[in-house]
């Protein structure tokens, strides 16, 4: 699965989480390695840089500046669906690495 060029919001998230419908994934993939620029909602601009498995699987990291000036960090592990209309489906678990630590889940979609 090659994520370049793709784009992705969320349509789900935690209570605890930062990213919100508003929030924009741009994904850039070469080779296994994947990056991304984000905002949007909550969020003034993050980053992620991740690796892609055989199977679509992402396993990253991400940094993000929110609307507080609060500069947040964590990890993310995605599992990757297809949808019947042939557009990818992502279903994150992640934890907050700075603040409180906390964990949650959230589904991207792409656009």
């Amino acid at each position: 699965m090659n994520y370049n060029g793709k784009k992705f919001r969320p349509v789900q998230n935690s209570e605890n989480g930062e990213t919100t419908q508003e929030t924009v994934f741009h994904y850039k993939q070469n080779g296994n390695i994947l990056t991304s620029e984000y905002a949007g909602g909550k969020i003034e601009k993050g980053h992620l840089i991740g690796l892609v498995d055989d199977q679509g699987y992402i396993d990253m990291r991400y940094h993000q500046v929110n609307t507080d000036g609060e500069l947040m960090t964590g990890l993310c592990s995605s599992i990757p669906e297809i949808t019947k209309e042939g557009k990818i489906r992502l279903y994150e678990t992640w934890q907050w690495t700075s603040g409180d630590r906390s964990k949650g889940t959230s589904i991207l979609e792409e656009l």
